[in-house]
């Protein structure tokens, strides 16, 4: 009988722990890129309770997954780290029959993003994003009379401009995968070379500017924008738009702009992937094919201010987002926009390198 007993409680706390971990699923996202009440509304209609980390950089998503034990169920790497992951075996292919919302997606982008995921068989499209100039209206104004200067790169890329800004703030992302092309772009050199000789001169560049530059970071310009604390960040649409939104509900007196610079800038797509060990599939699906439902998309775009994937969800965007080209730009500007491409392992030790040595200032 005590056998049996022990027995039965074993057996009790197998199933507790088997229906713990069908309820789960275990989500890294980028911060600052979601509703706060996408989760809340996902757990109401499926049951199912996340678990939310943040990433903090492309670079370190990637060699956690490349480790094959992440712990996680979905991960968002940007789409120029796809082909890495693919080839690595890291994540799964999709099934699609398990997503009835697949439909929703747009096919123009789907098109762009076989590049870097042949056949669209690895990886849904999350947010799509520029890279731009945030900057301080009024600041701006007082150091060059207007605001015509923040069109172009030459506003932080001329040393004599940035050092006139560097005494009210300047923030560059933390990214080289963004600044390395961004940079190469502005010295008339193809934003994707990965000839040493060009990445020296792209050094030079940035150097030359260095010494007027606050700090690198992923975000912290966002709240420093809005507060007034920096005056210019080099920084992704969504983000600036939040720092606007911000500064406008705190009724500080902040007034905020974004510019894509008419050299052009880079476009890169979050996608969300399931890694190869996923340890809720059946929640991994659940939760990627309620991302996308239409209204849950809208919902979390009228949030953060970025445009997504999901095509179906344009009308229930808020139609001031839909009208403002810092989120959804002209085809003009479209045009001078380039995609951010994978680079091979040796391109990106050179990049990494040189840009260790850019934000250290060595």
């Amino acid at each position: 009988m005590m056998k049996r007993t022990r027995m039965a409680v074993f057996c009790t706390a197998l199933f507790s722990l088997a229906a713990q971990a069908a309820d789960s699923v275990n989500i890294a996202n980028w911060s600052g890129y979601i509703a706060d009440d996408t989760l809340a509304e996902f757990t109401r209609r499926t049951g199912i309770q996340p678990t939310y980390d943040l990433i903090d950089s492309n670079e370190t998503t990637e060699a956690k997954l490349m480790t094959g034990g992440s712990g996680y169920d979905l991960v968002s790497p940007s789409n120029h780290f796809l082909p890495r992951l693919i080839k690595a075996g890291a994540i799964q292919e999709l099934d699609r029959s398990r997503l009835p919302n697949w439909h929703n997606l747009d096919p123009k982008l789907m098109q762009l993003l076989q590049a870097s995921d042949p056949g669209n068989r690895y990886a849904v499209p999350y947010m799509w994003v520029t890279t731009g100039i945030g900057y301080n209206v009024d600041k701006i104004k007082a150091i060059f009379g207007n605001t015509d200067v923040t069109q172009s790169w030459q506003l932080l890329f001329n040393p004599e401009n940035i050092r006139k800004l560097s005494a009210c703030g300047v923030a560059f992302l933390d990214n080289p995968t963004q600044m390395v092309p961004i940079t190469l772009k502005v010295l008339g050199l193809d934003p994707h070379s990965q000839n040493p000789e060009d990445l020296k001169k792209a050094e030079t560049a940035l150097l030359s500017i260095r010494p007027s530059i606050s700090y690198f970071h992923q975000s912290k310009y966002v709240s420093d924008l809005a507060n007034g604390n920096i005056c210019v960040a080099v920084g992704f649409s969504g983000d600036v738009l939040q720092a606007m939104t911000s500064a406008q509900q705190a009724n500080n007196g902040v007034h905020l702009g974004y510019s894509i610079p008419r050299e052009g800038s880079t476009v890169a797509v979050d996608m969300v992937v399931i890694p190869k060990a996923a340890p809720h599939l059946e929640a991994a699906y659940a939760y990627l094919n309620y991302l996308l439902d239409p209204q849950v998309m809208a919902h979390i775009t009228n949030a953060v201010k970025y445009p997504s994937g999901n095509a179906a969800a344009l009308p229930y965007v808020d139609q001031a987002l839909r009208d403002n080209p810092a989120v959804y730009p002209p085809q003009q500007v479209l045009d001078t926009l380039f995609p951010i491409q994978t680079l091979s392992p040796a391109g990106m030790r050179m990049s990494t390198r040189l840009w260790t040595r850019v934000t250290s200032g060595t």
